[in-house]
This record gives C-alpha cells, structure tokens and sequence, in this order.
C-alpha cells in the first residue's frame, strides 16, 4: 500500500475487491460506449486474477478509504528489448473524482512498478475520440505510435482461425 497524500492510498486489490472492480469494468464501459461488449463476471475475474494462475493485476485507488479508481495491467515481452514491460488494460476513476490527481497517481505507482520489476516499458491504448485522456497521457509525457495498428481476433474469427489448427 502506497499513501500519496492524508487523501489518497493506492495499492493491490484483494479477491474481496472483484465486486468493484467489475463495477469499475462497466463503468469505464459506459463512457466509452461499450457497455454491451462486457460479459465479464465477478466468477472469471476471481479466476483469472486471484485464481491459481493469475494472468493479471489491479490496483485500486482510495480515496478517504474508499474506492474511487482502478488499474488493470499485465506483463507482456519486448523481443527488442529483451525484457518484459507492463501493459495498462485499463485505468478508470469515478467521474465525480476526476480532477484530483488519482489517474496520475495510478500511472505513477504503475511506473514505478515497472522500473521495480525491471521492465522496459508501460504500454496501454486510448479510444481516438477520448480528447479529455489523450491530452492528459501527452501532459505526463506519453507518445502515441501512430505508425502501428491494434489488431484483434474475438468470436467467430477467432474460432475460425483455431480450427484451422486441429
């Protein structure tokens, strides 16, 4: 647990915080539009993140001992690198906290966590029309790689593509 200021505290969730993490989770997908692509459940997030193999992590942010933000990130591998870095899944703060300096508390404590780890970069993607986000990311020094495009396989592509391998 890090205290930032007699407000504010950041640290690591607990399997008792998946309730509001997946209130986070559907929160964040409210404002950008995507309320209708989360199926998420409290059961896969107590699986995948405090399950025997737990495939990534959050931190929570209090404020006044009570959560107002999250973080949800993971490890991935730079082969030009040669060492592992951190990639930001996703970092939302209640609305009504906005403003505070929660969001870049949360993404101190995540490079810290980096550098900690040994890791060579903090990654995550921004939605293009999140004017307000973009703005604050380049305010902290973050650059957009504009030269590389997110690509994705989900639902039936996906399946497709997996049974091509059988």
């Amino acid at each position: 647990m890090k205290r930032i200021n007699e407000n504010l505290t950041i640290r690591p969730a607990l399997a008792s915080d998946v309730p509001v993490i997946l209130k986070f989770v559907r929160e964040l997908a409210i404002y950008e539009k995507l309320l209708h692509e989360v199926v998420a459940t409290e059961a896969l997030f107590t699986e995948y993140l405090f399950g025997r193999h737990p495939v990534a992590e959050v931190i929570i942010a209090e404020w006044e001992h009570k959560p107002v933000g999250f973080a949800l990130f993971f490890h991935n591998f730079s082969t030009f690198l040669g060492r592992p870095g951190i990639y930001l899944e996703d970092l939302f703060v209640l609305t009504e906290m906005r403003g505070r300096g929660i969001g870049k508390a949360l993404l101190s404590y995540l490079a810290a966590l980096t550098r900690e780890r040994h890791c060579g970069r903090l990654e995550w993607s921004v939605l293009d029309w999140n004017e307000p986000a973009i703005r604050f990311y380049r305010s902290i020094g973050a650059v957009p790689m504009d030269e590389w495009t997110v690509q994705r396989l989900t639902g039936e592509a996906l399946e497709a593509l997996a049974q091509q391998s059988a």
